[in-house]
């Protein structure tokens, strides 16, 4: 990832969207474009949405997560793996779209991680928020709204992929890497990844 991509609030909108990954990874595979992987889901409703309003930008937003993984291999598992490995896997293409994220993840969970410290609390997040607001002009020129809305988010994260046992949890879970996940990060010579899903070998 590149540390001088700005800090993007779009997770207020975007989310975890994992039921629409799974749909955008089959068409990526086929080599459509991000245009024809819209018309797709418009024409057949595959999201389910009740109005046609959001899917521009969520297809677009999914479709750049995938191209963010540069493997594959990591788009084919999207696509096909059991449940808990794709949610791992979307997680870190989240991780390598958005900085935001990244910086969580690792920063923040990957951290707890590698001291062993499974404590998660509500300290943990504002103190996160707090210390990029202080370093950040973009960051802190984000409403109250957006923030609130974030830390919303980042902890949707955990819970989807099972860090979290529910939103009051206050103890992480020492989650299990999925191989196939893991492969796809070292191919990617991007180890620091690693530390974000409790993985130190």
């Amino acid at each position: 990832m590149n540390i001088s991509m700005p800090y993007d609030g779009c997770l207020t909108a975007e989310q975890f969207l994992f039921y629409e990954m799974r749909i955008v990874s089959k068409l990526y595979l086929e080599n459509k474009s991000v245009e024809d992987i819209i018309e797709y889901v418009k024409r057949d409703n595959l999201f389910q949405y009740p109005t046609e309003r959001m899917i521009n930008r969520l297809t677009r937003a999914c479709y750049k997560r995938l191209a963010s993984l540069g493997n594959n291999k990591l788009v084919y598992e999207m696509a096909t793996a059991p449940v808990e490995e794709a949610k791992q896997i979307n997680l870190y293409a989240m991780m390598r779209y958005n900085r935001l994220i990244r910086e969580y993840m690792e920063g923040i969970v990957g951290e707890k991680y590698r001291q062993q410290d499974f404590s998660y609390t509500k300290k943990d997040i504002n103190m996160f928020f707090s210390r990029l607001q202080e370093q950040n002009d973009d960051v802190a020129a984000w409403s109250d709204q957006t923030i609130i809305k974030l830390k919303q988010v980042l902890t949707r994260c955990l819970i989807e992929t099972g860090m979290l046992d529910g939103v009051k949890d206050t103890t992480l879970n020492p989650i299990l890497i999925s191989g196939k996940l893991e492969t796809g990060i070292r191919e990617n010579n991007d180890l620091t990844a690693l530390a974000a899903f409790n993985c130190f070998r």
